[in-house]
């Protein structure tokens, strides 16, 4: 079976995410995952996974190092209960991260180090309250680009993730943002609404806070990926670390480009794509993106789906 792993962003924690893990027979995994991060972070990351309260965990340099912990915590267990090495790795948005340490080009505990840094920067970026994000579901990609650009009116708005067909989410300046969601909505939206976020991720307000992450990542160590690496960028494979980098510094001001990211996998020939992380927004998605009938996707988040996606992955 051709498998391909993705990873999900910031969007997709929960307290208590992985819980159902914890005390399977080999749960030293996870909790050895988690204290890694912890050692980096300087406090305990799993208590606040497990415990909350829900405003810490969400506070954005929080989110992203529990996110990829859970994200490589899930990975570990697949490997060391036989799962496949798949072909190509993704991930959406911050989940880029975790697809390149599962590939070998960066060290986790440097990663969790990194995406801390790049929660700050984001969050320093634009002023609390003043930024936002909607989501826009039911018209076509290119009909939200106008929208945004009539609705902008010297302000910033901007169609920053490219979900699915007829799903796009749009960021910037909060007043701006919501001129556009009445606007989408005059088009004949079926839905328009504020997400429960303020930073406006992936709009051109975060240039300031990609640039001063240029630092951060030129300081760690980088590896060529030892799977393929698909970016969400730009849709396309990369594995120069150089080029990594810079797609790292990029990503923080450019469009999340995910329904064109799952297509350049199925193209590839892909069977399968497990979802390898809390949630299951990606594979909804995908199944929305790719609709062939011998594409499969999945999502790796509990025991459960543990097994079904180890059993799945083991047909011929």
């Amino acid at each position: 079976m051709r498998l391909g792993f993705v990873f999900p962003g910031q969007g997709s924690q929960s307290v208590g995410m992985l819980a159902g893990l914890a005390t399977a027979p080999d749960a030293a995994l996870l909790h050895d995952t988690f204290a890694e991060a912890s050692e980096a972070l300087g406090y305990d990351l799993w208590q606040r996974v497990a415990e909350g309260p829900a405003e810490a965990l969400n506070a954005t340099e929080c989110t992203q190092p529990a996110m990829l912990a859970a994200g490589i915590a899930l990975w570990r267990l697949w490997r060391s209960r036989g799962g496949p090495e798949p072909e190509v790795l993704s991930g959406h948005s911050l989940g880029e991260f975790t697809a390149l340490v599962a590939a070998g080009a960066l060290q986790f505990a440097e990663a969790i180090a990194l995406v801390r840094r790049r929660g700050q920067l984001m969050q320093q970026a634009v002023p609390l309250g003043t930024g936002a994000m909607a989501a826009i579901l039911g018209l076509e990609d290119a009909v939200v680009i106008e929208t945004c650009a009539e609705a902008a009116d010297g302000q910033v708005v901007e169609a920053v993730n490219f979900n699915a067909p007829g799903q796009v989410v749009i960021a910037g300046e909060r007043a701006a943002v919501e001129r556009a969601i009445e606007a989408a909505k005059a088009r004949g939206a079926k839905r328009a609404v504020i997400l429960p976020v303020s930073v406006p991720s992936h709009s051109s307000l975060m240039r300031a806070a990609a640039e001063q992450f240029a630092e951060p990542l030129a300081a760690v160590r980088w590896q060529s990926p030892r799977i393929a690496f698909v970016s969400a960028v730009d849709a396309a494979e990369h594995r120069d670390p150089a080029e990594l980098r810079a797609l790292l510094v990029r990503q923080l001001s450019s469009p999340v480009r995910w329904s064109e990211t799952v297509r350049a996998l199925a193209a590839r020939g892909l069977q399968q794509i497990i979802e390898c992380g809390p949630g299951k927004v990606l594979t909804a998605l995908n199944r929305r993106i790719e609709r062939r009938s011998d594409f499969e996707c999945l999502a790796l988040e509990d025991e459960a789906s543990l097994a079904a996606a180890l059993a799945a992955a083991a047909r011929t």
